[in-house]
């Protein structure tokens, strides 16, 4: 969804763009401006300037922020200095995604942009100057030679804040309010300047039913498994890669499904896979036990690994490949695939019985168990393997 707001300098699309090829100014645009001593040379004539141009062209010789810069503030101002002081009423600079602000000339061959507004964090915005007849013109007339152009990316928001959205937008299994008065979800400026300086509040688990793994799991502010777990299953339903990396896309797609009033509704899971024999595999709905099944885990030569992991890949069915700790191979038809730790998934593997040590690594499960268990082993679920 692409949310657009009209204001001073153009619209403001929240939803990411891709950003322009990076390009650098040629050699002939950058030119060094007049001695501002303005003394004149033996002969009578102005000295030359320094730098690598001529005297009088009309060029960019800065750039701010610069070119490829990174972490750079939301709210930060640009800058374009110029070789000679810029006309009135020329043609400016562009910048993608746009933002609203307006630019002006500050000391003659200076723009200054600043936006009234921030940013998305981690977007990647692109400052396009324009040349040629179509371009900015110098007080003489002299029309800018080459087409310049600045990449940057902008600094990332506050886990805090992420945090706090995700809670807002019914994704995490504790609930968030503010101690203050509620930013309204359609006042962009507001929630974009709270990404960076999140407001205060409190958290509070939504229901009491959670295992204590799960709760010792959770720590405010900090990006680990739990809330990596909560970014994956948003970008997931979000058309988003599910990296459970924060990018500027995520950003934006999160302010317009604020702004949109789109929720979660499938609530929240959680699994944990115990080895101890007889092994299980328990899976936790919004605060209650839904599923409880004998399952294999991984024998000694081959054991599944124990920590906390979220679920990154699914599948209905697939041939599973890999070797045998003998050094041969397999390929094994297997079903109700969700990997949760590099090869190792929880899926339906044909087996005697279950509940002892039997996988290279995975956590098997019976067929009936493994279909019912995949509908709740979304992604981003956390996975935890005790003992």
């Amino acid at each position: 969804m692409l949310v657009v707001l009209l204001a001073a300098g153009g619209a403001y699309y929240l939803a990411s763009r891709q950003s322009a090829p990076t390009a650098t100014a040629s050699p002939s645009s950058r030119r060094s401006g007049r001695s501002s001593a303005g003394k004149k040379a033996a002969g009578g004539s102005n000295p030359p300037i320094t730098g690598n141009g001529s005297r009088g062209s009309f060029a960019v010789v800065a750039m701010t922020p610069r070119n490829g810069a990174a972490g750079v503030s939301g709210s930060s101002a640009l800058s374009i200095t110029f070789s000679e002081p810029v006309a009135k009423g020329s043609s400016m600079p562009t910048i993608s995604p746009s933002v609203p602000g307006s630019w002006q000339v500050e000391g003659g061959r200076k723009l200054v942009f600043k936006p009234s507004t921030p940013f998305v964090p981690m977007s990647q915005v692109t400052v396009s100057i324009p040349a040629g007849r179509s371009g900015l013109v110098d007080t003489s007339g002299q029309e800018l030679k080459s087409r310049a152009v600045d990449n940057f990316t902008v600094e990332n928001g506050s886990v805090l804040r992420l945090q706090q959205l995700l809670s807002l937008l019914d994704y995490s299994p504790l609930s968030w309010r503010p101690t203050g008065q509620p930013i309204a979800p359609s006042d962009t400026a507001a929630q974009l300047q709270a990404m960076y300086s999140p407001p205060q509040g409190t958290f509070a688990w939504r229901n009491t039913g959670w295992p204590s793994q799960l709760l010792a799991l959770w720590q405010q502010g900090s990006y680990n498994v739990f809330t990596r777990g909560l970014v994956m299953e948003f970008q997931a339903d979000h058309g988003l890669d599910v990296t459970g990396k924060v990018t500027g896309a995520l950003w934006a797609a999160i302010l317009n499904a604020l702004a949109a009033g789109e929720h979660n509704t499938g609530g929240y899971n959680y699994a944990i896979g115990d080895k101890v024999p007889p092994q299980t595999l328990t899976i936790w709905h919004d605060g209650q036990m839904v599923f409880k099944s004998p399952a294999n885990t991984g024998i000694p030569q081959s054991p599944t690994p124990s920590g906390n992991f979220n679920v990154y890949a699914r599948y209905r069915h697939e041939i599973m490949r890999g070797k045998n700790p003998d050094g041969s191979s397999y390929a094994d038809p297997v079903q109700y695939v969700a990997y949760f730790h590099d090869g190792d998934a929880v899926h339906y593997f044909p087996r005697a019985d279950y509940g002892v040590p039997q996988s290279l690594g995975c956590i098997e499960l019976p067929l009936a168990a493994a279909a019912k268990a995949w509908g709740y082993l979304a992604y981003g679920t956390i996975v935890t393997v005790l003992n």
